[in-house]
Order: C-alpha cells, then sequence, then structure tokens
C-alpha cells in the first residue's frame, strides 16, 4: 500500500430526485455563450437528449452538436471530432453518453490547441492543460469516465487501446440521474456495470490502494455486487439503478487514487484487435485473474466480505471469505449472460495468443499496479483460461 497518496475529484456533482434540472443554473453561472454537446445517435433517438437540451436552450447559449461519436473509437476519430470542434470558439462542453463520448469530450477540454493532438499525447499526455469546461453526463452506469482523468482510445496501429492519463481532464461538473440509464439495453447494462465491479475490486486489491481510495472502492464494491443484478433485469428498478450510478462514479474516483490492474491491463488487446467491448473483456477476464490475484490479496478480498455481504455470514477464514467474493463475481457474470470464451463467442483463434501476450504486456502503467506479478506466461496461461 502506498504511504504518500492523493485524491482529486470534480468540482460539483449532483445527483438525486430531477438532478437534471441543475444543467441550467450550471450553465448560467459559468456565463456559457456557445455549448459544445458531445452526445451519440443511439442516444438522440431515444430521446435522452430532449430535456438536457431544452436546459441548454432555456440557459439562453448556443447549442453545437457532435453526436457521431463512433462506439469503442480510436484516436485518429477521435481526433477529427476535434478538429471540428476546436475552431468553432465553443466556451463550454456538455457531454451525454457512456465512456466514450465523455473521453472524446474530456480530449476536447484540453487540445484547443493545433500545437499537439491526441496522437502526441499518447506519448506524453501530460503536455496539455483544461481551455474548457466542462460537465458530464453518464448514460451508463460503469465506465466512471465522468470522475477520472482517463481517456481510453483505440490505437489502430498497434491493434490495442491506450489510457491517455492527465489530471487536467478530470471535470467540472458531473450530473447523476438515474432517468438517463432507466432504458439502457441489458446487455450494455451488463457490461457497463461489470466494468464499474472490475473498477471497484482492482482499485482495492491493488498496490496503490491507499486510505482515500479504500474508501470509495469498498463503497462502490458494496453497492454494485448487491445492486448490480435488479439494475439489469427490472427496467423498473430506480433505486436499484440510482444505486448503480453512484457506485460506478464512486470506483472512477478510486481510479483517480488508486487504478486499476491486470483485469483492465489484459482486456485493452481484447478490445483494440477484436473490439469486443470494454465491459465484455472486462467480465471475461475479471473472475480469472482474481483467482490468479487471490493469494497476494486474500486478506482484502475477506474485508471485503465483511463489507458486502448482509444478512447471515457463514464464512469464517480468510480463505473462505475470499473464495466466495470471487465466486461472487463469476456468478454475476454468468447470471447477466455475458461470454466468458473469446473462441466461441468473438471467434478469437487459438493461434492468436502470442499477440495477446505481447499487447498485454505492453500494459505496464496498469501491471505494475497488481499486487501479484504478472510474467509473460501468467499471461499466456491467464489467455488460455478464457479462450
Amino acid at each position: 500500500m502506498l504511504t504518500k497518496y492523493s485524491l482529486k475529484m470534480p468540482r460539483e456533482v449532483y445527483s438525486g430526485e430531477n438532478a437534471l434540472e441543475n444543467i441550467k443554473p450550471i450553465l448560467v453561472k459559468n456565463h456559457a455563450k456557445k455549448v459544445a454537446v458531445f452526445t451519440g445517435q443511439d442516444i438522440i433517438i431515444a430521446g435522452l437528449m430532449d430535456y438536457p437540451l431544452q436546459m441548454i436552450k432555456e440557459s439562453g447559449a448556443e447549442i453545437v452538436m457532435f453526436d457521431d461519436m463512433p462506439r469503442e473509437p480510436s484516436y485518429i476519430q477521435v481526433q477529427e471530432i476535434i478538429d471540428k470542434f476546436k475552431v468553432l470558439g465553443c466556451d463550454f462542453i456538455v457531454a451525454c453518453g457512456g465512456g466514450s463520448v465523455q473521453d472524446a469530450a474530456k480530449l476536447a477540454s484540453i487540445l484547443v490547441t493545433d500545437e499537439y493532438g491526441v496522437k502526441e499525447l499518447l506519448e506524453d499526455p501530460k503536455r496539455a492543460h483544461k481551455c474548457v469546461k466542462s460537465l458530464m453526463i453518464p448514460t451508463t452506469a460503469g465506465t466512471g469516465a465522468e470522475a477520472t482523468p482517463n481517456a481510453i482510445v483505440g490505437v489502430p496501429e498497434k491493434q490495442v487501446k491506450i489510457g491517455i492519463v492527465n489530471e487536467e481532464m478530470i471535470v467540472d461538473y458531473v450530473i447523476l440521474d438515474a432517468v438517463m440509464i432507466k432504458k439502457l439495453p441489458r446487455k450494455i447494462a451488463a457490461a457497463t456495470g461489470v466494468d464499474a465491479l472490475a473498477h471497484a475490486i482492482e482499485c482495492f486489491t491493488g498496490n496503490k490502494a491507499n486510505p482515500f481510495s479504500d474508501v470509495f472502492a469498498l463503497k462502490a464494491l458494496d453497492m454494485i455486487l448487491n445492486n448490480i443484478m435488479d439494475a439489469c433485469n427490472d427496467p423498473d428498478a430506480m433505486e436499484a439503478k440510482t444505486q448503480m450510478l453512484i457506485a460506478a462514479f464512486l470506483a472512477g474516483v478510486a481510479i483517480t487514487s488508486s487504478g486499476t490492474t491486470a483485469v483492465h491491463a489484459l482486456s485493452y488487446p481484447l478490445g483494440g484487435k477484436y473490439h469486443i467491448p470494454h465491459g465484455d473483456s472486462n467480465a471475461i477476464l475479471l473472475a480469472p485473474v482474481m483467482r490468479f490475484n487471490e493469494p497476494y490479496c486474500r486478506d482484502r478480498l475477506a474485508a471485503a466480505y465483511d463489507q458486502c455481504v448482509h444478512g447471515e455470514k457463514t464464512c469464517t477464514t480468510d480463505e473462505e471469505k475470499s473464495a466466495y467474493i470471487i465466486n461472487w463475481l463469476a456468478d454475476i457474470v454468468k447470471g447477466l449472460d455475458i461470454p466468458t470464451s473469446l473462441s466461441k463467442a468473438y471467434g478469437v483463434p487459438a493461434e492468436d495468443i502470442d499477440f495477446l501476450v505481447d499487447a498485454g504486456m505492453q500494459q505496464q502503467r496498469l501491471l505494475t499496479n497488481n499486487m501479484r506479478p504478472v510474467t509473460a506466461e501468467d499471461a499466456r496461461r491467464l489467455y488460455e483460461e478464457i479462450l
């Protein structure tokens, strides 16, 4: 565990009933005149943008729409959107969407310059500085993008995803309103929910875990484990959906102080080469990696049991408690019908194992945070387990 640590969060966060009503006063107090709205066509078609756009119009600001964001975009696609954004003179950003939409908006907020772009930030992310304030309104309960200083983009030439990390991308305002995830399809709710689950347990069991991150990671883990099934399976379970939305944010805050580990590290090649949704790739690896890590973080998993299991507790030893939590993770992935075989579900051939190992081992930023050291042979065994 770290002996020095810090915590950085968005300046203002709103949640609860009718939280979207805060859009207008946020824009008014920031004297926003021209608002760039980052979103996706699926969100517009679902009608989720109607009220936010109304609030922006009532603030008196002009609206410029950026609504053609592809899912799981490459850095090239993000750059194309930012090139359009930076010549229009927008003085505020509102992003309504999942992780890809929010990440693009965060990158736009620090890239109102011709000196460098997204590609340059892949090599030197710290060089950029915030130029435009932003408001994030997540439409999934999972990525935690609204809380993190991270932006994930695909790098086609390497067939991987890479995280750009810069504290300047921590947003100014966040609105968590469960209305925005009420109509989320079960498949997307499941994948993004397990992504948040991975964030929480990885942050709690990583080398960089600390008293700050533990507070947020453990609370998020408790809320997700006990609400994810209802939130995904019952369209009317608004309290469970609210709990998931808040938990995803809390897990995102934990990332800023601690960070993810081998689950995310080994999942990046799955999204980069095979375009497996980020949440699904994390779900496939979640239980196998945690079983691999278990001897090195057994006490932490036991603490998670003590916090997250409500009612009668039947496990007494740390080993029993640890096994219970890992089995709970596996049961959630299975219960949400997320495929766990790369070959059967996604057509990943066995001969690609060398690529996966090489690409996964390149994610040292995350692998060094894993309590159990991960060698290339370890990575190979983990990939073989999920093939």
